[in-house]
């Protein structure tokens, strides 16, 4: 396997292309207030939670239905000007960038459920819903929305980066969880992919191709997706253990003997101290999995058994058990709030996220061998992981006015991705490629997979005007 390339991490070199004034004013005439060349409200639309850096867009338009998605792109392609989908503004990896310029399409307020349909375990929405909003809206169904990629994150964006998250080692991720789709195409068409039906063999998976495409295939206006019966039961529970690798083989053994367990989240002993001084919590700070189990009252018993039996093995102790909403709220509370309470641990820091994943059987060796990394390396940081699924995450706290910093956190990056691939893992789980991981693309997939992607962008998109920069350079 070939190194990462030198110039994986780097921004690329911004290309603007011209936003003509005379597309400025065919934007305020078509949706007027809805329509904003505001700076602060630019720069709001031109930054994620990653690291990288950018001009913001030239203007923000707010969409409120398909048409107005639709009629916004139309006028773009019409001058061959960029337009980048905005969510809720939780991506990592630069997704959000204008990096060759252009207007950012908000979807925030296309946020309603459009249908549920209970009987068939689906619900269509518009993009702009939240995963908690949607939970919230179908409460009473007696179903629910597993994907938790820990933010708030729009639908739509989800579906853009194929979010996976907390319940991915039971339920999936988002490729296995959308059904159909309502997209506008880069020429302002609205076309439709899939079905309501569970499966079909219809032609070309136009579905699965838009599902982590990240905004530059085309811009998702409807989402149907499945869902999932409430469990009868749920408890959650929280173990401490003596090492990483302890905790990390707990794990692996729970799933290699096909224990259904729902959720199983690594936390590290850094990240526990971090997030007990940010929730005012006083969790034992050594490594911890927190871990949920879905099911009947008896078969939530009998996994939570087997679970602890294993753990005790390990050297697992403090088991504390949750068995009310209230109770496992306050438990996972502290795993969502894990990355705020590292990046407040050190005032001013930004992070540079990790996010490989590896089959089950290497993730002890891939994770131990990164922790000794970057214990040496001096760089502050935070370690969680779904290792259920064989993903976890390294936050290198860096201080953004520091160039060796950054370039030592970014070596390790580098270095971690490497040793991933070697191991048959990916260089993304979840966060997607954006800009950040455009060489590692390159070095996990080969030449001919990107130049096949590169073949699909350009006929679907010949004008380059969807998101373009992101994923690889055309």
């Amino acid at each position: 396997m070939n190194a990462p390339t030198a110039a994986a991490h780097l921004l690329p070199e911004i290309k603007l292309r011209d936003v003509p004034q005379a597309l400025i004013d065919a934007l305020q005439a078509r949706f007027a207030a809805q329509c904003s060349l505001a700076q602060a409200v630019r720069e709001q639309h031109g930054r994620d939670e990653g690291s990288l850096q950018a001009p913001p867009p030239s203007a923000v338009v707010f969409a409120e239905s398909t048409q107005d998605v639709a009629d916004a792109v139309k006028l773009a392609s019409q001058y061959e000007v960029p337009v980048i989908p905005y969510g809720a503004g939780s991506s990592l990896e630069g997704h959000l960038l204008a990096v060759q310029g252009g207007i950012s399409i908000d979807v925030s307020r296309m946020n309603q459920v459009l249908s549920i349909n209970a009987e068939d375990l689906t619900v269509t929405v518009q993009p702009g819903i939240t995963r908690k909003a949607l939970n919230e809206a179908i409460k009473d169904t007696g179903l629910f929305f597993p994907i938790d990629p820990g933010a708030d994150a729009s639908i739509g964006g989800m579906c853009a980066t194929r979010a996976s998250g907390t319940n991915a080692v039971r339920y999936g991720t988002m490729r296995e969880n959308v059904l159909a789709l309502e997209v506008v195409t880069a020429s302002g068409e609205v076309i439709h992919t899939g079905t309501r039906a569970k499966k079909s063999s219809a032609g070309y998976d136009l579905t699965r191709l838009m599902v982590g495409s990240e905004g530059t295939l085309g811009i998702m206006t409807e989402i149907t997706v499945r869902l999932y019966p409430l469990p009868e039961a749920v408890s959650a529970a929280i173990c401490s253990f003596p090492s990483i690798e302890a905790a990390v083989r707990t794990t692996i053994q729970i799933i290699q003997i096909g224990v259904p367990i729902a959720r199983v989240e690594l936390i590290d002993h850094h990240t526990v101290r971090m997030v007990n001084a940010h929730s005012k919590l006083t969790l034992r700070e050594e490594p911890m999995l927190l871990m949920e189990f879905h099911g009947s009252p008896a078969s939530v018993k009998e996994q939570a058994e087997m679970v602890q039996d294993i753990a005790s093995e390990f050297g697992g102790q403090a088991f504390e058990w949750a068995s009310t909403p209230e109770e496992r709220t306050r438990l996972w509370t502290a795993r969502h709030n894990a990355y705020f309470a590292a990046v407040q641990s050190r005032p001013g820091c930004r992070a540079i996220s990790t996010d490989t994943c590896v089959p089950i059987s290497r993730l002890a060796d891939c994770l131990l061998e990164s922790v000794d990394e970057v214990e040496a390396s001096g760089i502050p940081y935070f370690l969680v992981g779904h290792v259920g699924d064989g993903n976890f995450h390294f936050g290198y706290l860096i201080d953004p006015n520091s160039a060796e910093e950054r370039t030592k956190a970014e070596a390790m990056n580098h270095t971690l991705v490497a040793r991933a691939l070697s191991m048959g893992g990916t260089c993304t789980g979840e966060h997607g490629v954006g800009i950040h991981k455009m060489g590692f693309l390159l070095d996990e997939t080969g030449t001919g997979a990107v130049d096949m992607m590169r073949a699909i962008k350009r006929a679907l998109d010949p004008k380059n005007i969807l998101n373009p920069g992101k994923i690889f350079a055309l």
